[in-house]
Order: C-alpha cells, then sequence, then structure tokens
C-alpha cells in the first residue's frame, strides 16, 4: 500500500523541489521509503511513497522501471494473484530479467508482455497505476475494479497533474483550487462527493474499473479525452448472460461461495508483515475472519471497537465471536470525547467533504489496529454484493406498490408536497399537527416523499430513498441547476429486477464514493493497509450473477453469507438485526459535541462562507437541540463541509 503522485508540467528548475512536496503529503500512505522520477525532455514527473507489505527489499523501490527499460510505473495496491502471473510468464519464457519478488515488479512484466489492458485483465487486487510509455510518450491512469484505490487527475497552471489524495494535488501549485458548487450539492444529497466529481473545478476522480490515456507529444504539452472502462457491473451482466444459478440447488451456490471466498481470503493474507482483522461481530467481518481462522496456522489478530451506549455497542459479539474462533482479540472502548479528539483531524484525512459519520469509529480502529499490525482484512461489501441492507426489501416493496399506479398521477400527488419549501411546510405543520406528530412528518420527509411518488423509475426513487438532503437547496445559499446533482439515477443494466438494481447502484457508487474512501483514508492516515476479501472480482463477478433467492430469504438478507457462517460460527452469535458502524451523533450533537457544533454552525460563520443558507441550517440546529427531530445526518453534512472549507482556506 502506497501513495503516488505526478505531472506533466514545461521543464522548470523547481521541478524535482514540485515532486517532492507533492510526495510528501502522501506520507502516511507511505512512511517507509520514498522515491521520485523526471523525464526533463517530456516534462513529466512520478513520485512515489512506499508502505512495505512485499519484498521488504530495496528491489522493491518505486518508481520502478520495466526490465526492457520502456516502461515507468509508480503504483498503490496489491496484486494478490502476482505468484500466478509470474509462474505463468517464466513459464512462456517472456524474457523478463527479474531482480526481486514485488508484485509491482510482476504487474510491470505482465505489462511488458500484455500490454496494460491484458494485464489489468489477468490481475487479482486493488490497485492505483501511473504508468508512463517511454516509447510512445503516453501516460496511463487506471484504477481497480471495484474503486478499493483512489486516483485524482486534472489540470493545474497549465499543468496536468494526478495523486492518489487532493492533498499531494493541492501542493504542486501556491494558488487555491476553486470549489465546484455542483459538487457541494452532491455531496449535500450522497453525503460525499461521487465520482467523476471531485469537490475543486477542473480536478476529478478516476471512476473504478477505467484507465485514462494521457498522449505527451512535446516537453509539458498533453491531451487526454475520457477515461475508458475496462470493467463494470453492466459489462460483467452482458458477458455472462443468463446465469446457470437458477438451477443450483443451496448446498452447491453455498459450496461455490466458499471456495471462493476461501481463496480471496488466502491471497489476501499474504505479507511480509503482521497481519489482522476488523472484527465488527457482525455477518460480513466475521465470515471473513471464520476462514482467516481456518487457514491460518496460529490465532488471528482481530480489533473492534465499542460503545458505552448500548444501542450501539457490537463490541461484545464481537467478543464472543473472537472466543469462538480463537481469535487474539483486542477492544477498545470510545466516549464522545475520543470522538472529540478525532473530528479536528477529518478534514486533513478526508481532503474533501465527507459525511459518513461512521468514519469517527473507522478512524479509531484502524489507529488501535495499526499499533499491532500493518495489514487488516475487513468485511467491506458484504451488503452490496449479497443483499444485506434492509433498504433493499423496503425498495423493494415500495416500488412494486407504486409502480403500479399510473405516472401522471404519481406526478399529480406529488406536486402539492413540493410547492412549499421544507422550511415553509415545518412551519405550516408546527402550527396544524398535534404535537406527537411533528417529529415524525416534517417539510423534509414530505419533499422525500415527493422525489419518490414521482421518480420515472425504479432508479431515480433509489437515489430519493438514499439522498441525505432531497432538495439540496434547500440549503444551499445560491439557487441554479447546480442544487440538484442526480448523478448515479440512470444505469444501462440490463437487469429489471428491483433487488439487483438496487445493489448494482451501490456497488456502483456507494460503496467506491462512500465506504470505500472511508475505510482507505481512515487506514491510510495511520500507514494501515485495509484489504477487503468479498472485493477480489471473482468473488464480485459471482454475487452479480446469482439468482435473488440466494440472497434473501425469510425477510433477511445475506442468506447464503449466513448459511456459509454457519458452517464455522454458531448462528446465536451473530443473529441479530443489523445496526452498521454507527455511533450515537445525535445525543452527542445535543451534549459533548454541541459547543463545537455552535461553533461551527454560527450564523455570521455561515454567512460569510457563502455556501449554506445560514437561516435554514440555523432552524435544522434549533429543531435537533430541542429534540423536536433528530437532524444528526444532515447537520453532519453542513458541519463536515465547513469543518473541511475552514480548515482549506482559513
Amino acid at each position: 500500500m502506497c501513495g503516488l503522485t505526478g505531472f506533466i508540467s514545461r521543464p522548470s528548475a523547481d521541478f524535482s523541489n514540485r515532486i517532492e512536496a507533492m510526495s510528501s503529503r502522501l506520507t502516511h500512505r507511505g512512511p517507509d521509503d520514498a522515491g521520485a522520477w523526471t523525464d526533463g525532455d517530456r516534462g513529466i514527473a512520478l513520485g512515489h511513497r512506499r508502505l512495505s507489505i512485499l519484498d521488504l527489499s530495496p528491489q522493491g523501490h518505486q518508481p520502478m522501471s520495466s526490465s526492457c527499460g520502456r516502461f515507468i510505473i509508480a503504483y498503490n495496491g496489491e496484486i494478490y494473484n502476482h505468484h500466478e502471473i509470474r509462474e505463468q510468464l517464466v513459464a512462456e519464457n517472456s524474457g523478463i530479467s527479474w531482480r526481486g519478488h514485488s508484485d509491482t515488479e510482476v504487474l510491470l512484466a505482465a505489462i511488458q508482455k500484455w500490454g496494460l489492458p491484458g494485464a489489468l485483465e489477468r490481475s487479482v487486487g486493488m490497485f492505483a497505476i501511473a504508468l508512463w510509455d517511454r516509447q510512445e510518450n503516453i501516460l496511463y491512469l487506471a484504477r481497480d475494479r471495484c474503486g478499493e484505490k483512489p486516483l485524482y487527475y486534472g489540470v493545474r497552471r497549465d499543468a496536468f497533474v494526478f495523486a492518489s489524495e487532493l492533498k499531494a494535488i493541492e501542493a504542486f501549485s501556491d494558488d487555491s483550487l476553486t470549489v465546484n458548487r455542483e459538487s457541494v450539492a452532491c455531496f449535500l444529497r450522497f453525503g460525499c462527493v461521487p465520482a467523476p466529481h471531485s469537490i475543486y473545478e477542473n480536478v476529478w476522480k478516476l471512476p473504478p474499473g477505467s484507465f485514462l490515456t494521457v498522449h505527451v507529444p512535446a516537453a509539458g504539452r498533453f491531451e487526454f479525452g475520457q477515461p475508458e472502462s475496462y470493467w463494470s457491473v453492466a459489462q460483467v451482466l452482458r458477458s455472462n448472460g443468463h446465469d446457470d444459478s437458477e438451477q443450483w440447488d443451496d448446498r452447491h451456490a453455498i459450496d461455490e461461495i466458499d471456495r471462493r471466498l476461501r481463496q480471496a481470503v488466502r491471497l489476501q493474507m499474504e505479507a511480509d508483515v503482521p497481519l489482522g482483522a476488523f472484527l465488527s461481530g457482525g455477518i460480513d467481518s466475521s465470515v471473513i475472519v471464520s476462514l482467516m481462522q481456518a487457514q491460518a496456522t496460529r490465532p488471528v489478530k482481530t480489533f473492534t471497537i465499542g460503545f458505552h451506549e448500548e444501542h450501539y455497542n457490537e463490541a461484545k459479539f464481537a467478543k464472543e465471536v473472537a472466543r469462538h474462533l480463537g481469535t487474539e482479540h483486542t477492544e477498545l472502548y470510545v466516549d464522545a470525547a475520543e470522538a472529540a479528539k478525532v473530528i479536528p483531524h477529518l478534514p486533513e484525512i478526508y481532503d474533501e467533504p465527507f459525511a459518513d459519520a461512521s468514519q469517527i469509529p473507522t478512524t479509531i480502529v484502524s489507529r488501535l489496529t495499526r499499533q499491532h499490525v500493518t495489514v487488516s482484512l475487513s468485511g467491506d461489501g458484504g451488503d452490496e454484493l449479497f443483499g444485506g441492507y434492509p433498504r433493499y426489501q423496503f425498495g423493494e416493496k415500495l416500488w412494486a406498490r407504486l409502480s403500479r399506479v399510473p405516472k401522471p398521477i404519481r406526478r399529480l400527488s406529488a406536486r402539492p408536497l413540493t410547492m412549499l419549501s421544507a422550511r415553509s411546510w415545518d412551519t405550516v405543520l408546527s402550527r396544524t399537527l398535534p404535537r406527537k406528530y411533528r417529529p415524525v412528518i416534517t417539510g423534509h420527509r414530505l419533499h422525500r416523499l415527493a422525489g419518490i411518488l414521482s421518480a420515472e423509475s425504479l432508479d431515480n426513487m433509489y437515489t430519493s430513498l438514499i439522498s441525505h438532503w432531497q432538495q439540496p437547496g434547500d440549503a444551499l445559499a445560491w439557487r441554479d441547476k447546480a442544487a440538484s446533482c442526480t448523478v448515479g439515477a440512470k444505469m444501462d443494466i440490463p437487469d429489471q429486477r428491483a433487488l439487483n438494481r438496487m445493489r448494482y447502484a451501490d456497488i456502483g457508487r456507494y460503496l467506491p464514493d462512500d465506504l470505500l474512501v472511508k475505510v482507505d483514508r481512515a487506514a491510510m492516515a495511520s500507514s494501515l493497509e485495509s484489504r477487503a476479501p468479498f472485493l477480489d472480482h471473482r468473488v464480485v463477478e459471482f454475487a452479480l450473477t446469482l439468482s435473488p433467492r440466494f440472497l434473501v430469504r425469510g425477510g433477511q438478507g445475506k442468506w447464503i453469507l449466513r448459511q456459509l457462517l454457519d458452517r464455522y460460527v454458531p448462528r446465536p452469535l451473530v443473529d441479530r438485526p443489523k445496526t452498521g458502524f454507527g455511533l450515537p451523533l445525535a445525543d452527542w450533537l445535543r451534549g459533548p459535541l454541541r459547543a463545537w457544533g455552535e461553533e461551527l454552525l454560527d450564523e455570521a460563520r455561515l454567512r460569510s462562507g457563502g455556501f449554506f443558507d445560514a437561516r435554514t441550517i440555523r432552524r435544522i440546529w434549533g429543531e435537533h437541540l430541542a429534540q423536536k427531530q433528530d437532524r444528526s445526518y444532515l447537520l453532519w453534512d453542513v458541519l463536515m463541509f465547513q469543518a473541511w472549507h475552514e480548515r482549506r482556506y482559513s
């Protein structure tokens, strides 16, 4: 696990200083080694920070040149099947002069043999790649299939810049980047900035499963178009056609997921440094730890955090699972004071506004884990792949009812709900509704209902269902088309089944833009590598075409994972309602975090910032403090933006 950066610019006297400045901002991603490579004739520079995981010797140093000298690579990630690829190259007598045993060298050799698309097709892993082809004068940027590893790119002061994190792009020059208004609206809708956007103008995220080609015809000049996809959910579904899993019996399906996951876990347990796993005590992490322990020769090191608030505390369940499996378990209980210590660091850790509140416990458990190991496996991806979220079943039932009603009637029913702003609705409802209904029926929820009723399709309905701010314009200080943000509302996917379309939407957006961002930044802030066996693309492809009857039965999601876990852990230890990696945010904002929130949401500060409607934000803050309504999720969006903006521009 590492950090990469670079640029294409007109050669200048400070060429080396710039790449070093950019790389130094990524030290947390790679504290073990640093490297830079430049080509003044073409005006290109590559920088790298290394967290040594495989082949700890200097032979793993980057940027690395291919044995033929044609390619230079700066790479972040792991190619889990590098032994298999190396054996194939040796068997084919590929003429590679091997120097060490790193997966980076194997990746370069694969590119030398098969080209970048061929190497990507054969690679099982997580990665972000910057590859310079000295023969063709082309820079390639590539990202893994599911988006585990980040990669940003853009244009700054007539230069093409790229990096694992935005902070390295910011370091390219002293001038400030401009906030993208559409990205602010998208952030309020989803709690994160979805690809291909970044929070800045002229800077983008490379989408998962894609690569970008940048031609460099002369020193400092560059030409690039749109990213090209080499893997996507739609491509998998089209290539597989009609899957035969409908004909499988239960035993065959469970055996198959057992085999695939066991293989993925085995590959991801390879490391030349200490390794462990996050364990929440839920289905997903318990499956991963069970398969780790089943293939380990000593107790697996497992880590969890807990809360003193009983409703949010899963540590006791994790402890029971750990005791049953015989792992070496470490737990840490967290209170609001501990969370408050983390919050000031979040803008620096996440680089752009990010409002998944579980970023706090994820950051804390990553720090705890790094004290003991350098690599940690997780259960990320299990809910999206195997239908674990309760919203899937709710959404399926809701759409089944809505779709029976003609669209014109639904639109007509929704129209009155949007004739008033959410704020105006709250005023009207406070005067007309009995007090006991006021916390439940709010202007925000009426707008959400309107979005659901007027949805043109299941995809639109699901976007409305998962949106934070249903109408981002309600919170913004400006009113224009940027306030809508409909990223991801339509999917070019042949499967029309409701459960599957919602899963596919989350795999394409929520997983890479929220969950994987959360884990990558939190872990790498502590120089910890996090791996997700569920996201081995062979497991993903199996799950994508799995018959829905293996996903949901008896009102419960993840049916097939539950059956698999029964082979390793008694059902009573894990059979409970899903709670997620949450925290008592609503109570903390009214108590220990109130002063911090009041400072950031001060009316004068909101107005001077110029992004939010100060009256609206102050109103919902007051409603939350008075316990009239739980506004914690909406407020967390604004608080995280305010904290980020003040950190960047103050």
